[in-house]
């Protein structure tokens, strides 16, 4: 991890030659929530792939092996361990891409990481302080989702824990916040307080439109609104943004209802891209506020 353009500015390494900062141009995050075969899944980075390269931007591959959090346990979890990380490792060799999962227990550490280039702590497990010291023993970058419980001020102590804990390189990731029953909202304000954590911060802009249970035994979601939802988000200067994508959203077996439609990647990309170049492109004068949103 480097860090000498000063806090807030640091930047992870990924690999693939894929580095994320807050200065830098975005990095997009992207790829289906789960799993569900081998060929959707290179079907989706195939997609993913040629509208990056048409656009010079860098990017990584998302997919989940295993859904440990589902609201049912009749829910599809995914092809587990095993399979999973063959299928992305299959991904990673085609695409020369560096690929992101999540981990949900202190033991998948080790192995995810011999396929893995970055490890993902999702929301709901980023207190849990035995998981992250498995991640960050492995040398891979740490993915950090706030937890929708937690304020963007409270993750100061999560970068703390998984430096003092060895991590190589930590991103903290966006991902909406509870507000009241079964409804997530997106505070813009969270992106400068993450930020001045000194660490790449990304948007994870599908899961922030959840209706966590709002669908009872599943979690409704408005997939229609990522447009919206990622400029708001990208207008803060982000190290990147995460997307799950699907050729079919009402068929996706797993947070479908959040999904953005995979032919709709590339306009999503467009505004996007423009949006980031524009913000980028104007600095704004030091602050003198930095270091009390730190705290």
């Amino acid at each position: 991890m480097s860090s000498d353009a000063g806090k807030g500015e640091c930047e992870v390494d990924v690999g693939g030659g894929v580095y994320l900062g807050n200065a830098r141009p975005f990095t997009l995050i992207a790829g289906i929530n789960v799993l569900e075969s081998e060929n959707l899944a290179l079907d989706v980075a195939n997609v993913l792939a040629a509208e990056c390269a048409q656009r010079g931007l860098p990017w990584v591959f998302k997919a989940s092996f295993d859904k440990a959090n589902r609201s049912s346990h009749l829910s599809f979890r995914g092809p587990g361990l095993d399979r999973g990380l063959a299928w992305l490792e299959g991904i990673k060799a085609r695409f020369g891409v560096p690929v992101l999962t999540d981990i949900h227990t202190a033991e998948q550490a080790p192995v995810v990481a011999e396929v893995a280039d970055v490890l993902q702590i999702p929301a709901f497990l980023v207190r849990q302080t035995d998981l992250i010291a498995a991640a960050a023993k492995t040398g891979r970058p740490l993915h950090l989702k706030k937890m929708q419980g937690m304020s963007p001020r409270s993750m100061a102590n999560v970068v703390a824990k998984a430096n003092a804990l060895g991590a190589r390189g930590v991103i903290v990731c966006e991902r909406g916040t509870s507000f009241g029953y079964e409804n997530l909202v997106v505070d813009p304000l969270a992106f400068g307080t993450l930020k001045a954590l000194g660490v790449p911060v990304t948007f994870d802009v599908t899961h922030a439109l959840q209706l966590p249970g709002a669908m009872g035994p599943a979690t409704d979601g408005r997939g229609h609104r990522v447009f919206d939802l990622a400029v708001a988000g990208m207008s803060q200067g982000l190290a990147g943004l995460f997307v799950e994508c699907h050729p079919n959203p009402a068929e996706a077996r797993c947070d479908g209802p959040c999904a953005l439609r995979l032919d709709a990647v590339g306009a999503l990309l467009d505004r996007v891209c423009a949006l980031d170049t524009l913000v980028k492109g104007w600095q704004p004068a030091p602050s003198n506020t930095d270091s009390k949103e730190a705290m």
